[in-house]
């Protein structure tokens, strides 16, 4: 998608151009191997399992990195030595992305029978509301005009 072309574009969306990139993260990672549900836990909590069917606990690491979940799996070294005469049980190297919400927290993980459980939480929205001051400038001098200022510091 083109700079020109972006939702992200509109002047209405200010501070929103992260959000492009999230969207391209999401697009890239849809790979369906392995197999994954989520789960809603209450209003507030959820949980993803992934079948990692062959897989040891070790074999799997689940990393957080900025606002995204990381999960990969990779062979053990004993699966490159073996001798298959049918091979149906897929146990492929794999890194599963998922794009986390600003808040939500990773409770914990567990692995059990072949399942690999992933628990986050999302805590309830708060909203912020703030009244803004409006300065009448038409009723101060012209030195009070020229003396306000707002410092905007770019990091």
């Amino acid at each position: 998608m083109s700079k020109d072309a972006s939702f992200f574009n509109n002047p209405f969306f200010l501070g929103f151009e992260h959000l492009e990139k999230l969207l391209e993260n999401v697009a890239k990672s849809s790979d369906s191997y392995p197999p994954y549900n989520i789960e809603a836990l209450g209003d507030h909590g959820f949980k993803i399992s992934l079948a990692v069917a062959g897989f040891d606990i070790d074999d799997l690491s689940v990393e957080l990195e900025d606002n995204k979940l990381i999960i990969k799996g990779k062979q053990s070294k004993d699966e490159e030595t073996k001798v298959y005469l049918y091979k149906g049980i897929a146990k492929r190297q794999f890194q599963k992305h998922f794009v986390l919400a600003e808040g939500v927290q990773i409770v914990g993980a567990d692995f059990d029978k072949g399942l690999l459980n992933i628990h986050l939480l999302k805590p309830k929205s708060n909203v912020n509301s703030k009244k803004i001051a409006i300065t009448d400038l038409s009723k101060s001098d012209s030195v009070a005009k020229k003396a306000l200022t707002y410092d905007i510091e770019i990091q």
